[in-house]
């Protein structure tokens, strides 16, 4: 039965922190790469650190080839889509709107689990989905949620809506295991067989960038040590951290850490500009705590 511990706890605080960074990384480096040439040099990258510890899951015995379809699905929802649709958004739609949208997650979660694998959400899990939405968009709007009727979608708004509903999907994956012996994998060969599958996703995407002319890439000191940065903290470091939350509390619950990503977007923001936190940081981070403590009620 999936529990909410102090470990499952840190793995997925320490997954959104490192994808705040992320989303931080890859707002500076617009200009300097092109989206889907970025995702694919992240992920080159992150597959070639990776490749000493997981290059036993490509020997003909490895479990891998008999689960064929299932990471050809968990590395296109969680690599290869997701990360594309996230850094194509972020080129049209404003952080706002990326941020609040993709909030949206422990939503889609709830209603992916009751259609597709038949978990029915109980009252205090779409309570608590409330209140941390609530949470989430007292930090983007600073406090004044009246800013919300502002708001105007653009593509980038539906592109980043798709990517959170894969997401969701990708995480209900990872609870699932796809054979009996896939739980005793080394953790290194699990994630490389994703990694490997997305890289191929998003080299296929990628093909289409470089075909229509819209590929660039202005490397420095500084743009590569930011996508190095992307390649080892978000990919290996923050995937790693995300697999083992999802297992330890499940995907619903799960799903409520993602709200801690626009929080500590904010902050990171913030410290780079040199601004102290402000009041409505800490009430967004109570209600988005609450949201999460209601919601785990039901899993004990």
């Amino acid at each position: 039965m999936p529990q909410l511990n102090l470990a499952t706890i840190t793995y997925l605080l320490l997954a959104t922190a490192l994808w705040a960074g992320n989303a931080i990384a890859g707002r500076v480096l617009v200009g300097s790469i092109s989206p889907i040439t970025l995702s694919a040099v992240r992920w080159g990258l992150a597959a070639l650190l990776l490749l000493p510890l997981g290059w036993r899951v490509f020997m003909p015995e490895s479990a891998l080839w008999q689960n064929k379809k299932r990471f050809l699905l968990l590395g296109l929802f969680g690599v290869g889509s997701y990360n594309v649709l996230l850094y194509l958004a972020l080129q049209t739609s404003t952080a706002i709107n990326v941020t609040l949208i993709g909030a949206s997650m422990p939503i889609w979660m709830l209603f992916i689990g009751a259609v597709f694998y038949q978990v029915k959400p109980s009252i205090l899990q779409m309570i608590g989905a409330v209140v941390s939405l609530l949470g989430v968009g007292i930090v983007l709007t600073r406090g004044d949620l009246a800013a919300l009727l502002s708001m105007e979608m653009v593509i980038g708004d539906l592109l980043i809506m798709l990517a959170t509903i894969l997401w969701a999907f990708y995480s209900w994956m990872l609870s699932r295991p796809g054979s009996s012996s896939e739980r005793q994998w080394p953790w290194a060969e699990f994630l490389m067989a994703q990694v490997t599958v997305g890289l191929l996703w998003t080299g296929f995407f990628d093909g289409f960038e470089i075909a229509t002319g819209h590929a660039y890439l202005d490397l420095n000191w500084w743009t590569a040590s930011l996508i190095l940065f992307v390649a080892i903290g978000p990919s290996l470091i923050a995937y790693r951290c995300w697999g083992l939350g999802v297992n330890g509390a499940g995907p619903t619950v799960a799903a409520f850490f993602a709200n801690f990503i626009p929080l500590f977007t904010a902050l990171l923001s913030a410290a780079m500009l040199g601004e102290p936190p402000q009041l409505f940081h800490g009430l967004a981070f109570a209600l988005i705590v609450a949201g999460i403590a209601i919601s785990s009620k039901t899993g004990k």
